[in-house]
């Protein structure tokens, strides 16, 4: 099942580019999940059908009681990042066992088509880093990774945007930044465009992953790549505080992030992020706001 938080409320994708608007009291998909849940847009009666290009779509879930990042997830990403630490004459850094994450702002999401600002306070390092996203239905506490896909609402598609001179001189040991705090200015977690329910996938996960920039390819991959699997992260997770529903996983990104080879955001750039069977979540850049 494929849903939509739209202008027009909540939508189910019955046929390709043709939304029905169900009868639900919720104005989008996260207050649906602290309500009822996803079972109720399967059974809701339909209002009326609209095309996709009628409607203004929405984040799937605006506003997350939190997001929670997780870092160095794919492989490639993984070896990626090990080359870096090696030509800085840090070699004996070594990868986590376990999941790493930071918990970020849910106030920083938009929807497919908003802008990204670059913040006045660290506009010359801005990143781009195709994810996807993992959707909490259900509450969950130390649930165990065998009950773990039982607590998923469903998947979209997320921009992990980061401030990196704030995130590096975190990861320096500054006590004046944080990375959290790179990840969570205003616009920096672009959520869409919609959200698909845990039956059209099978496990392990197994999508291909594309981000663009301007129409150039910057990243390649499958989710087959991950380190840790969406049950493994929701599992672990889930240990360190509730996971509720509405909450948001991204759930890491692959090889080819922008500061990797110095190339990071500028205004007027249009980012582009793919996911099989998913869809297709675009933003432009715009210029950090006049003090």
């Amino acid at each position: 099942m494929r849903l939509y938080s739209t202008a027009l409320g909540i939508a189910r994708e019955d046929s390709p580019g043709e939304l029905s608007l169900l009868d639900l009291p919720f104005a989008d998909l996260g207050a649906l999940l602290r309500g009822p849940g996803i079972t109720a847009a399967r059974t809701a009666a339909v209002v009326r059908q609209v095309t996709l290009d009628e409607v203004r779509v929405h984040a799937p879930v605006p506003r997350p009681g939190k997001i929670l990042i997780v870092g160095l997830n794919y492989r490639s990403h993984a070896q990626e990042a090990l080359e870096m630490f090696a030509a800085m004459g840090r070699p004996d850094i070594t990868l986590p066992t376990e999941p790493n994450f930071q918990v970020v702002a849910g106030s920083a999401v938009i929807a497919p088509g908003d802008d990204i600002r670059l913040p006045a306070v660290a506009s010359r390092q801005v990143d781009y880093e195709g994810e996807v996203a993992a959707v909490i239905g259900a509450p969950a506490t130390a649930v165990d990774t065998a009950d773990a896909m039982g607590r998923l609402a469903g998947l979209t598609i997320a921009n992990d945007v980061s401030a990196r001179d704030i995130q590096q001189r975190a990861m320096s040991g500054d006590p004046t930044a944080s990375i959290g705090v790179s990840k969570s200015f205003d616009t920096f977690k672009p959520l869409g465009p919609c959200l698909v329910t845990p039956d059209e996938f099978h496990e392990p996960l197994d999508l291909r992953l594309r981000t663009r920039v301007n129409g150039e390819l910057r990243q390649d991959d499958r989710t087959a790549g991950f380190i840790h699997g969406v049950a493994e992260l929701i599992s672990h997770l889930s240990r360190y505080q509730t996971l509720e529903p509405g909450d948001v996983i991204l759930t890491g990104t692959p090889r080819g992030a922008g500061v990797f080879s110095g190339r990071h955001l500028h205004p007027g750039d249009v980012v582009e992020v793919e996911v099989e069977r998913i869809g297709t979540l675009r933003n432009r850049v715009a210029a950090a706001p006049e003090a």
